[in-house]
């Protein structure tokens, strides 16, 4: 004869005797503390992490008081974890000697992993050229890829019906314009590329270069160098012009680099970091320059005052 009784799941202990609280403990991220040398940088990881004075400050905080905010990692396949989020906390606790740092382990895919890695770094003050456009360009693609593919977190973005440079154009407070104007520059050689960081090329030409072959671009360094000169924007203009319509040539190049240019001698330029040592820290760019050109007036007013003596 069958039973009539239903089949009943029986609880586990631990089910049994765990409470609502830790249930719900459990599935909370949790801040770990993981050994620097399990810790891999993000592949492709486009921000430069260089031991600077600000790199050192950060040392000198972490030997104090330990890194205050965690890192974020995702577990790596080959071994270890990939940093996402914390290379500069990373680097500033090999230098204070630390053996490990607190981070928060996320499972999270190639494209959320990207999009959380570029986000936790536009919002630094200063970003070289060369970080905004490979940022630019890496965010845009997760987000395009995204947007191919909806997730219930996405759905929103997706909602919207607006164009993913359009999405990140709005986050990030570009036009979308600027947006594609950034990510022009990595198709640059490393070697013009880093004379755009270095302000030797301004963006402008910059962008116009982007379109030239890669040889030819390797070329127009020879020519750069033999006649002494950085292209204005006119220049890379015509040199875009050549090369579209199939004319462009080393000799071509010196003859543009030869041009005689307007003086740049009315011209001063002062960096960030050359003016911040006479600002407190917490004084940005913005405020040092509102400072100086109000000291500018008053200096102006006193030599007008000795004047009419």
């Amino acid at each position: 004869m069958k039973s009539s009784a239903k089949k009943v799941e029986l609880a586990s202990v631990d089910d049994l005797f765990s409470t609502e609280e830790s249930r719900a403990d459990a599935g909370r991220e949790k801040v770990v503390e993981i050994p620097l040398s399990e810790l891999h940088p993000f592949k492709g990881h486009p921000f430069k992490v260089k031991d600077d004075d600000a790199m050192m400050e950060t040392a000198d905080s972490i030997r104090q008081y330990g890194v205050l905010l965690p890192a974020i990692a995702r577990p790596d396949p080959s071994g270890g974890y990939e940093l996402v989020a914390g290379h500069r906390r990373h680097r500033a606790s090999e230098l204070a000697e630390k053996e490990t740092m607190p981070v928060i382990v996320r499972d999270l895919d190639d494209d959320a992993a990207t999009i959380i890695m570029v986000d936790s770094n536009l919002q630094r003050e200063s970003l070289l050229p060369s970080e905004r456009a490979f940022a630019y360009k890496m965010k845009l693609d997760a987000m395009k890829r995204q947007a191919g593919r909806p997730s219930k977190e996405n759905l929103s973005q997706v909602g919207t019906q607006k164009r993913s440079d359009q999405l990140l154009a709005d986050q990030v407070g570009q036009s979308r314009n600027q947006i594609q104007r950034y990510i022009r520059l990595t198709e640059l050689i490393p070697e013009l590329l880093n004379m755009v960081d270095e302000k030797k090329i301004a963006l402008n030409p910059a962008y116009e270069l982007s379109f030239l072959k890669k040889e030819e671009q390797t070329q127009l360094l020879d020519a750069m160098d033999s006649e002494q000169a950085t292209p204005s924007l006119s220049q890379a203009q015509r040199l875009k012009k050549f090369s579209q319509e199939g004319h462009l040539s080393i000799d071509v190049m010196r003859a543009i680099m030869g041009e005689e240019k307007k003086s740049d001698l009315d011209k001063v330029t002062f960096t960030s970091d050359t003016l911040r040592k006479y600002f407190p820290k917490s004084y940005t760019p913005a405020r040092m320059q509102e400072t100086i050109i109000k000291l500018l007036e008053q200096w102006q007013k006193k030599r007008q005052r000795d004047q009419e003596r």
